[in-house]
């Protein structure tokens, strides 16, 4: 016990960045935000994209998170419609396709990991229509797999207008189909 004690200090102690990370005082008591981290620090692909874009797609993120947390609670209750309806939120569809292409048009391979992503999700609707829980819990596995590695690999990096459409990318206005959802 005493010797997983010390660790634990010694791994709290090691990873305390508080003072190297945490803003002055006078950038608190101003309301100014500390800067970002230099893109050196972060080895993940950047994926341009414009305020609204990158709003947009913290939307989904979360409402893909959601619908991981809406499954898990359905699989506990074994609650097969519940599971098929959720993953179906998230499962690919041309609405979809079109979304991640979007998003992704200045970031090679980021369209397609999220059409991957959205293919895994469909093997959850077909189990939970099969009734099927370790298949189920499988493809959910699979699918949160699929999160983690878009996640390992990719940040958002916010660009203005002019870049996004330098690199074949449009704006996301209000009147864009993928806002109305």
């Amino acid at each position: 016990m005493t010797r997983l004690l010390a660790t634990l200090a010694l791994f709290a102690v090691a990873c305390d960045h508080s003072a190297a990370t945490a803003p002055s005082a006078a950038t608190a008591s101003s309301g100014a935000t500390a800067p970002a981290p230099a893109p050196s620090l972060d080895p993940r692909a950047p994926v341009p994209m414009t305020a609204m874009m990158a709003a947009h797609h913290k939307r989904e993120m979360r409402d893909h998170l959601r619908v991981i947390q809406e499954i898990t609670a359905a699989l506990a209750t074994d609650d097969f419609d519940a599971i098929a309806r959720s993953a179906a939120r998230i499962g690919w569809s041309e609405q979809q396709a079109m979304m991640c292409k979007h998003m992704g048009a200045g970031a090679p391979g980021f369209s397609d990991v999220g059409e991957q992503f959205h293919h895994t999700a469909d093997g959850i609707v077909d189990a939970a229509k099969r009734h099927d829980h370790a298949a189920v819990t499988t493809a959910l596995a699979a699918t949160v797999d699929r999160c983690v590695g878009c996640h390992e690999s990719y940040r958002e990096e916010i660009v203005d207008d002019a870049k996004m459409a330098s690199l074949g990318g449009g704006a996301m206005g209000a009147d864009c189909p993928m806002m109305k959802k």
